[in-house]
């Protein structure tokens, strides 16, 4: 009489497989979900963009950092905002992005570091300017 079920090496071999499976399913879920990270952080930026341009249309010249968005500077007579509230100020990532005014491409710079959060970089860990 034989009995049915599975042996030891049958079920360690369906256990391995899977494990190989869903590290595959689970690394390409995970870079996909970093790309669309990225991506916000671009849109971010066009976003922080228009946000100082409406800054300076109430108060006749560019902020001296994004925290003027958020927060009332004194020099800011016709101060309108807020702005943008303190989240818009980061990037998806977590990381501050960069303000330069006046910029080295306009009036402002408003920039993104990437993944890595450090001016430089490739594929995801590349910097990306409002005037790209």
């Amino acid at each position: 009489m034989r009995m049915t079920g599975f042996t030891l090496i049958e079920m360690v071999m369906v256990i391995a497989l899977i494990g190989i499976v869903m590290g595959i399913v689970g690394n390409y879920a995970f870079q996909r979900f970093n790309q669309g990270k990225y991506n916000a952080g671009k849109a971010a930026v066009h976003s922080l963009e228009m946000k100082v341009q409406a800054y300076i249309l109430d108060n006749g010249g560019a902020p001296q950092s994004l925290n003027d968005l958020t927060t009332r500077p004194g020099s800011a007579a016709n101060w309108n905002g807020p702005y943008a509230k303190p989240g818009d100020l980061n990037d998806p990532f977590g990381h501050p992005f960069q303000y330069k005014a006046p910029g080295d491409h306009g009036d402002f710079d408003v920039i993104f570091l990437g993944k890595d959060g450090k001016a430089g970089g490739d594929g995801m860990d590349k910097d990306y300017g409002n005037w790209e």
